[in-house]
C-alpha cells in the first residue's frame, strides 16, 4: 500500500509539471495555436490543428474574383500537379476565403466542383470576419474591402510544415511554382 501511495504521488507530481510528450507540443510560432472556428467546403466546422499532420500549401481568395484569384488558383493547381504522389496524402492544399460573407460552404464547394479542385487534398475553408484578419495577419496577406463585389489583396502563397509552423512564402502573380513544389516535396518527405 505505501508503494503504491508513492506511486500515486509521483504520477501526480508529473502531471503537475505541465510537460507533455515533446512529439504532441504544438509549436509557438504555429498555426495551430490559433483557436478560431472554419468551415470547409462541405459545411463540417473544424480548427485549424485539426489539419495538423500534413504538409499545408495555403493561398487566401475570394471566389468572385476575376483578377488575381484565377491566378493563384491556377498556381494551386500546378503546385499540386507537381507533388510528388507518394507525399500527396501527406499534403493539404487549402484555399482560405477573405469574402466569408460571400463565400458559403455550398459557394465554395461549387467553386471546387467547377475548378477541378475535389480531390480529398483540396480543402476550401472560411470562417468570421474576425477570424480570417487574424489567419491573414499571421501570413502577412493584406486585404481590404474596396466595394460591395471587390477586394484588393496580397498574392501570397505559403507552406507550412505538418507542426504549422511556415517554412516558405511566395509572393505575387507569378509565383515561382516549381521552388514551392520542391519545398512542399521536402517537407512531405521530411515528416513522412
Amino acid at each position: 500500500m505505501k508503494y503504491l501511495s508513492i506511486l500515486l504521488s509521483v504520477v501526480f507530481l508529473a502531471s503537475c509539471t505541465g510537460k507533455k510528450n515533446q512529439s504532441n507540443d504544438i509549436p509557438s510560432d504555429s498555426i495551430f495555436n490559433l483557436n478560431s472556428v472554419w468551415q470547409n467546403q462541405d459545411g463540417k466546422s473544424l480548427y485549424l490543428k485539426d489539419l495538423q499532420g500534413k504538409t499545408l500549401v495555403v493561398v487566401m481568395i475570394y471566389t468572385s474574383c476575376k483578377a488575381a484569384c484565377p491566378i493563384l488558383v491556377a498556381k494551386m493547381k500546378q503546385i499540386e500537379k507537381k507533388i510528388d504522389r507518394k507525399y500527396i496524402d501527406n499534403v493539404s492544399l487549402i484555399l482560405v476565403s477573405i469574402d466569408p460573407e460571400i463565400d458559403t460552404p455550398e459557394r465554395l464547394k461549387k467553386f471546387a466542383k467547377s475548378n477541378k479542385m475535389e480531390d480529398k487534398q483540396w480543402i476550401f475553408l472560411r470562417s468570421d470576419e474576425l477570424a480570417t484578419q487574424e489567419f491573414a495577419n499571421v501570413l502577412s496577406m493584406k486585404y481590404k474591402k474596396i466595394d460591395p463585389v471587390d477586394f484588393s489583396h496580397s498574392n501570397i502563397i505559403t507552406v507550412f510544415n505538418p507542426n504549422g509552423k511556415m517554412v516558405s512564402q511566395e509572393q505575387g502573380t507569378e509565383i515561382d511554382v516549381e521552388s514551392v513544389a520542391t519545398k512542399v516535396n521536402s517537407t512531405a518527405q521530411m515528416f513522412r
